[in-house]
């Protein structure tokens, strides 16, 4: 779907909505840039625009099928490139990502949103009110949504941090789900990790073909020390939850053990009272068969030898299982 479609003469917005046609008779004209904003495009939808800006048919197919990695190729005089613009969202303390895909050429701008982000409206209006940079031509554009993207990586480094902060918290406090969680994070770091990496790459080339004079060099030149900033950050997450999941894999070995030797002594305590009244329960049992020809029966202290008995035999085995610490 064409979200929007406009013509900029000398950086202002020219009035009405042109066709598709008028914008691609009118980008070849001197000062003129056309923007042509679209969001999830099918096949059919994409062709006329493919058709009418000799777009390749290879950064075609990945603007349709999206699921790329951050790159920028040059297709003649065309440059093609793909960024990963992501949000941190609070609710579900969740790293969303979509796919940004630019075309630059003489020109001309269409960008090609996979879903929501970046918000490619709010740059346009932020670039209309500066219309000495949009007169800069295409590449200002592309600069400006890398830029953009790039800035939206703060909130999400600042969310990870936080759930760093928190998993730090489960580890060295109860623990509870603990692995979980850290898991999941580390997925998130790794796909935020792939977003910026390649930005620095980017960037390099963008300004590469830039005057190190010129505005738009020192644009590219803050964009690209934001993600080199960003990468280190990022990278630093990661080996701290490298150093947490060791940590909390220490401690749940710790607390398994704990818990091993807890049940031992549990079942030394269970196996020693057993013991204890096991064996008076022997003698009372012996002598309680009342047979007639066994001697104690007649005996005249039998009775209060056998109490005897049982309780000299319980005293012995509870200080020995006391002295063994069984009980």
């Amino acid at each position: 779907m064409i979200v929007d479609q406009a013509l900029y003469r000398d950086g202002v917005r020219q009035p009405g909505r042109p066709s598709l046609s008028e914008l691609a008779s009118d980008a070849a004209q001197s000062g003129s840039l056309a923007w042509i904003d679209i969001r999830r495009p099918g096949e059919s939808e994409f062709a006329e625009v493919a058709s009418l800006f000799h777009l390749h048919p290879l950064a075609v197919e990945d603007a349709i099928h999206a699921h790329q990695r951050p790159k920028l190729e040059r297709y003649g005089e065309t440059q093609f490139c793909v960024l990963r613009p992501a949000r941190y969202v609070e609710p579900t303390e969740t790293v969303e990502f979509d796919e940004l895909h630019v075309f630059i050429g003489p020109g001309f701008v269409i960008s090609v949103c996979q879903g929501d982000l970046p918000d490619v409206a709010a740059v346009r209006a932020s670039l209309e009110r500066r219309p000495q940079v949009l007169a800069e031509g295409p590449p200002a554009v592309l600069h400006a949504l890398m830029d953009r993207v790039v800035d939206d990586y703060s909130p999400v480094a600042d969310g990870i941090e936080g759930d760093l902060d928190d998993i730090e918290d489960q580890v060295f406090g109860t623990g509870d789900d603990a692995s979980r969680r850290i898991y999941q994070l580390t997925r998130e770091v790794i796909g935020f990790q792939r977003a910026i990496q390649p930005l620095g790459e980017i960037s390099e080339r963008l300004m590469d073909a830039e005057d190190p004079s010129s505005e738009e060099h020192r644009y590219l030149r803050d964009v690209h020390d934001h993600a080199i900033r960003l990468g280190e950050r990022v990278e630093g997450f990661r080996e701290l939850l490298d150093r947490i999941l060791q940590v909390n894999l220490t401690l749940e070995a710790k607390a398994l053990a704990e818990a091993s030797n807890e049940q031992t002594v549990e079942t030394k305590k269970i196996s020693a009272w057993a013991a204890i009244i096991f064996a008076p329960t022997l003698v009372g049992t012996i002598y309680g068969m009342n047979f007639k020809n066994m001697p104690e029966l007649a005996w005249e202290w039998g009775y209060p030898f056998a109490i005897l008995l049982m309780v000299v035999i319980a005293v012995v085995l509870y200080v020995l299982f006391k002295r063994r610490r069984w009980i």
